[in-house]
């Protein structure tokens, strides 16, 4: 009997400790909600430069070697291709080379009936996902806009030097 009582009296504390876990969690996104209500409107992506989001992402260092090969993801973790190259334009900007074919999709071997060009895309408009790289800030119709990289607008980055891209999760 004083069993069931004490097996009793633990169920009823168990009960009242959760609940009160969760009425204490139930009231923060009514707090959060309100800080958020209180920020400008100037926080949207729209009005944020490609640089700052990168900024916000937490960008880590990695060697540049270690970027190549990796497979480029659109939202719908559809491979968009394979780093190429890592490469730094005249003006100082950090570009990945992507192969990209619109019609024929990725793949790693060099086949001649699947054309493809190869586009430059921006580190800021990128981040690393484990062993994939996210492409957050370039749908596929970007890709399909892009211009064509050729060799001259730009220079390889060393595979040893140190550069920073943000990362992500999903």
């Amino acid at each position: 009997m004083r069993v069931r009582t004490l097996a009793i009296a633990a169920l009823c504390l168990a009960a009242l400790t959760s609940s009160s876990v969760a009425a204490r969690a139930h009231d923060r996104p009514f707090r959060l909600a309100a800080a958020a209500q209180s920020q400008p409107e100037t926080t949207s992506k729209e009005n944020v430069p490609a640089e700052e989001l990168m900024r916000r992402r937490y960008p880590q260092q990695v060697r540049a070697g270690d970027l190549v090969g990796l497979p480029v993801l659109d939202w719908n973790d559809a491979t968009i291709g394979f780093v190429r190259d890592v490469v730094r334009t005249h003006d100082g900007a950090l570009k990945l080379v992507v192969p990209y074919s619109a019609r024929f999709g990725w793949t790693r071997l060099p086949m001649p009936w699947f054309p493809k060009r190869l586009i430059a895309v921006p580190i800021e408009k990128v981040a690393i996902l484990a062993r994939q790289i996210a492409a957050l800030e370039m749908s596929r119709e970007d890709f399909d806009a892009a211009p064509t990289w050729s060799e001259t607008q730009a220079e390889a980055v060393i595979a040893s030097e140190l550069i920073r891209i943000a990362i992500t999760r999903r």
